[in-house]
């Protein structure tokens, strides 16, 4: 009766920025409130103020709970999205995942790493004496959650972070599930917590050695994905389930991982059904700004998913931020003088140029 009640009032989330940007707001399913607004808000900068209340999913859709938010984005079941096509809205879903199949070949594993990324990998293979170990001891949780995982999400996201407590990893994740640790010339300075189920290895938590920069531009963590792939191949696994982020080409974690080649789709979970439902209130130099700098996944007309980059006359599309991934149809080039003027954003799909090449 509770999450009844809750749900025929969602919160409504108002972000207002501190120096510059659209105001930002988010209503609707609470998962949204620590995965979408803190990614947005990341996006725009820093924020000033948050407003809360609870409204309606009438007024939500209508606008009138955030009169002065220039995006406002919610997160809703598929079956709460408005019937018809709102003027310059988007459908995009609320998370993806991305999923490396596997076969017994283990040489296969490669093939499907971009190729700077494997010219490097196997440069650094040996001159830094990389070698993946299975990690079986509480001392050896102790030492990944608390010098690794812990460290990398405070580097990365600050007082956003968000992760499983010690006691949920030590029990739900270590117990029964893999711990990963690369070595570069005999020490440990990287790691991956992952769950086993049904032939599926499911990465849930990772970490470079007290959060260090290092390591990513050095290939070190590529390195550590790319021998859990062959490690799990070599063990019998079908697939391996990098995990999900939100439908951004300017997330950083999609970007990386896009480089192993994964399979984009909806989460095999309660995520497959729920919707972001995005839609621009105001047309400003700053939600224009926004726009472009964040090509976005969503969902097709004809099923699937597009990737839609925004551009106009002042600002080219972001083409350095890279689409191509099984299970993304392919881009859709959007004018923000015809968007904002009301018309959809389909058409369709086209052959843009992105990044150096580097597939």
């Amino acid at each position: 009766m509770v999450d009844a009640i809750r749900s025929s009032r969602p919160q409504v989330t108002e972000s207002v920025p501190a120096a510059g940007g659209p105001t930002l707001a988010y209503a609707g399913l609470t998962e949204g409130l620590s995965y979408v607004l803190p990614f947005l808000e990341q996006r725009r900068g820093p924020t000033g103020q948050h407003r809360r209340h609870a409204a309606s999913w009438a007024d939500i859709f209508a606008g009138r709970s955030v009169p002065t938010a220039d995006i406002l984005a919610v997160g809703c079941p598929s079956g709460r999205v408005p019937p018809e096509s709102v003027p310059r809205s988007l459908l995009l879903p609320l998370r993806i995942t991305l999923v490396v199949p596997l076969d017994e070949d283990t040489t296969a594993v490669l093939r499907r790493v971009s190729r700077k990324a494997r010219q490097q990998h196997a440069r650094e293979l040996r001159s830094r004496s990389r070698s993946l170990e299975v990690a079986t001891l509480d001392r050896d949780f102790d030492l990944f959650y608390d010098r690794m995982h812990m460290p990398t999400m405070q580097r990365r996201h600050a007082s956003a972070t968000r992760t499983e407590s010690r006691a949920t990893a030590r029990q739900c994740l270590f117990r029964g599930g893999a711990l990963l640790f690369l070595r570069e010339s005999g020490e440990r300075v990287a790691g991956l917590l992952c769950r086993q189920e049904h032939g599926v290895l499911v990465i849930r938590l990772a970490g470079v050695r007290e959060g260090a920069d290092e390591p990513y531009r050095s290939g070190t963590y590529m390195a550590l994905y790319i021998l859990t792939l062959q490690w799990a191949a070599d063990h019998g696994f079908t697939r391996v389930d990098l995990s999900g982020c939100e439908p951004f080409l300017s997330k950083g974690i999609f970007q990386f991982k896009r480089k192993l080649h994964p399979e984009v789709t909806l989460p095999n979970n309660h995520f497959a059904g729920k919707r972001l439902w995005l839609h621009i209130r105001r047309d400003s130099p700053p939600v224009r700004d926004f726009l472009v700098a964040n090509p976005m996944l969503v969902h097709s007309p004809c099923g699937g998913l597009d990737a839609v980059y925004f551009h106009d006359a002042q600002r080219p599309a972001r083409a350095d931020l890279r689409w191509e991934a099984p299970g993304v149809r392919g881009a859709r080039l959007v004018d923000l003088d015809a968007f904002m003027a009301g018309e959809p954003a389909t058409g369709e799909t086209v052959a843009l140029r992105t990044g150096s090449g580097d597939v």
